[in-house]
């Protein structure tokens, strides 16, 4: 089993070219009938999707409330999920996607928690709070923490796009995020942020502000980001620092009994978009001028 920190899984996988985050976002209901018959049916999805995965997946990201909303059984879930990738694949890490985010002992026990009882690599947390926010989170300096900067969601905007004054300039709120993030929050090195590839001018300017942080690319996939403006404002001269996301684009590409090949196309396909993409923009940085 990997001993290695978030950070060091993150830049192995992209220096193999691995990209593509598959988020386990695992809700009962949209199970196929093919795992309805297993004690665990959500177990049994999850293991399925990590076996088809495993050759190309550079994280797995699982949303806490699809485990929460099953209670005691969901949690339980979450930990064997967990249990099996690290068994499976010790090298990829698991981003526990629950956005928390407060002060205190109570931001101790979402650490304990994430790192403790699920044993993430990495844990998405809110900024609402300021710097305490992620506190507890980055005196684990072994795992990630990553911040919510510019959301990929329709309503994003209504706060994230405020304008505030941070030092000294006039500035949306979401860039501030990022420069406090680059400059305060990152003391143990294991900070990153979130940013929705549905808004791709954005993701460029925070990708400008913040070149070193790794990011965890949401949006592509059933919430119909595109992926070639995604990847415009992500890379720099062939490089992508940090992961791309697809939730339900990839695990619920197939709904019959044949759901884990369906997720294995897709998310390769995915795949082989991205080291296109990143190839041939190597390929242009390399161009005599």
């Amino acid at each position: 089993m990997s001993n290695s920190t978030f950070n060091e899984l993150l830049s192995s996988m992209s220096q193999a070219h691995r990209h593509v985050c598959v988020g386990l976002d695992s809700e009962l209901i949209r199970l196929p009938r093919a795992v309805s018959s297993n004690r665990n049916p959500q177990l049994a999805f999850n293991c399925a999707i990590v076996d088809a995965t495993a050759d190309f997946a550079a994280a797995y990201k699982p949303n806490s409330a699809f485990y929460e909303a099953l209670g005691p059984d969901g949690i339980s879930t979450l930990v064997s999920t967990v249990k099996y990738i690290r068994k499976t694949v010790p090298d990829t890490p698991v981003i526990l996607d629950a956005k928390r985010g407060d002060i205190g002992s109570t931001n101790l026990g979402y650490a304990h928690f994430a790192f403790e009882q699920v044993r993430a690599h990495a844990m998405t947390v809110q900024p609402y709070l300021g710097s305490e926010s992620a506190s507890e989170f980055r005196s684990y300096a072994d795992r990630g923490i990553l911040v919510l900067c510019r959301t990929s969601n329709p309503g994003a905007p209504e706060l994230q796009d405020l304008l505030v004054h941070w030092e000294g300039t006039d500035m949306p709120l979401y860039e501030a995020v990022a420069i406090a993030v680059r400059e305060r929050w990152n003391t143990s090195q294991n900070c990153g942020l979130v940013v929705g590839a549905t808004y791709p001018r954005e993701l460029a300017r925070i990708r400008a502000l913040a070149p070193d942080l790794p990011l965890l690319i949401p949006g592509v996939g059933a919430q119909g980001a595109d992926l070639e403006e995604t990847l415009s404002a992500a890379v720099i001269s062939g490089k992508l620092v940090g992961v791309i996301n697809s939730s339900r684009g990839i695990i619920f590409a197939q709904s019959d009994q044949h759901f884990a090949e369906g997720a294995r196309r897709a998310g390769l396909s995915l795949d082989n978009r991205i080291r296109n993409f990143m190839s041939n923009d190597a390929s242009r940085t390399k161009l005599p001028s």
